[in-house]
């Protein structure tokens, strides 16, 4: 079975396209790679994606006209993804992007994604699986993460403890161990922070490589007001987002500094932030072994600084290591989760959630008749009776 996967994380800096075939043995499920692709959004479609997000006021004009132009964007990605695929694919996953994750004393009541799963479906000719978070906040969890389905899979925890982090705008951790269930969180901002404080003081969308940070010195009471974020202290399961870490929640910290800081210790601080609250959360589940996707491995600072954190304790390492190109494992893991709803699997896991049970995820848009139903000739009346 041949799926295209897409990925618009909380960095909302493009979408991440991938194709996989899977092929089921017995209890192995295999993975073949088909490609991938990282389409940048243009900048004019980043500043209303941003304009929509927590904490600024809205209108549903806005958010229907959002909606309409990220399902234009993700279906030319998803026609790409096809292309990726040989040119047949049998399903789409496009979980759409998030614009607000609804947290209310850690519980999580709502999420909301935009990207007009319809419009995919015109566009490639086949049944699009979207919105794969609400099944499992109905059942009482978290809605995220959703990845930890797939390095359940991927990880032999029989190897010992070890953890798949995700250094996304979200840092978010799995962790298996053996005879133990499987655990993950977000852990806290990954390049949130980094890319608001990039574009507050260097006008640019990211500081490249980390460069400005390794020029920069973490300064430590800024350090010290931003790990006493309660958040971190919070036991799992709990997610977040950028209705916690964004622009407004670092323009608080430094005016509660009360002295200025320049941009470079800004940048160096927020990646010791970044690093710390990682390495903590792989201390505390005593990990030997962490293997790292997301944008933030392409951030040599950050990259560093993990390891040395790590080191004596637990090996950094990449999906790469493990086939998984590393800038894509997300987009391949919502290829899985597809896999796993049009058979009929849960994709989410109660352990990591914290759903009272295990659910299919996902709605299924259509493309013509679902799935391999025969098509039907259309009725011509309609009779109702007592």
């Amino acid at each position: 079975m041949k799926i295209v996967g897409l990925m618009s994380g909380t960095s909302y800096d493009g979408v991440d396209v991938v194709a996989a075939e899977f092929t089921r043995d017995g209890e192995t499920l295999t993975l073949r790679p088909l490609g991938h692709r990282s389409l940048d959004y243009p900048d004019d479609l980043r500043a209303e994606i941003g304009a929509l997000l927590p904490p600024a006021a809205t209108t549903i004009e806005a958010v229907c006209r959002l909606d309409n132009r990220l399902g234009e964007v993700f279906a030319e990605a998803a026609a790409a993804g096809v292309e990726l695929a040989g040119g047949t694919a049998d399903a789409v996953v496009s979980p759409g992007q998030t614009v607000f994750h609804w947290v209310d004393a850690g519980r999580v009541r709502g999420t909301l994604q935009l990207g007009a799963p319809a419009r995919v479906a015109a566009r490639v000719g086949v049944p699009v699986l979207y919105d794969l978070r609400s099944a499992d906040v109905a059942a009482g969890g978290q809605g995220a993460p959703l990845v930890p389905a797939f390095d359940a899979l991927l990880l032999d925890a029989a190897a010992g403890p070890r953890a798949a982090l995700n250094l996304g705008g979200i840092a978010n951790l799995t962790v298996v161990a053996p005879g133990a269930p499987v655990l993950g969180y977000d852990v806290g901002p990954a390049n949130a922070l980094l890319d608001a404080a990039a574009r507050r003081f260097l006008d640019r969308p990211c500081d490249l490589d980390g460069a400005r940070a390794a020029a920069g010195r973490v300064h430590s009471r800024l350090l010290g007001l931003l790990l006493d974020e309660p958040y971190y202290a919070a036991a799992a399961p709990k997610s977040t987002g950028k209705e916690l870490f964004h622009a407004g929640y670092l323009d608080a910290k430094l005016a509660a500094l009360g002295e200025p800081v320049g941009a470079d210790d800004v940048l160096a601080t927020l990646t010791e932030l970044t690093a710390r609250t990682v390495a903590d959360a792989c201390d505390r589940h005593g990990v030997t072994e962490v293997i790292a996707a997301g944008g933030g491995v392409r951030n040599p600072t950050l990259r560093a600084r993990l390891a040395a954190l790590g080191e004596g304790r637990w090996r950094l390492r990449t999906t790469d290591e493990l086939g998984v190109p590393a800038q894509a494992k997300e987009a391949y893991a919502f290829a899985l989760l597809g896999w796993l709803s049009w058979h009929g699997l849960p994709g989410a896991i109660p352990s990591v959630t914290g759903a009272s049970r295990a659910v299919v995820l996902g709605s299924w848009t259509p493309s013509g008749p679902p799935f391999a139903a025969t098509p039907a000739e259309p009725p011509r009346r309609l009779v109702v009776v007592p």
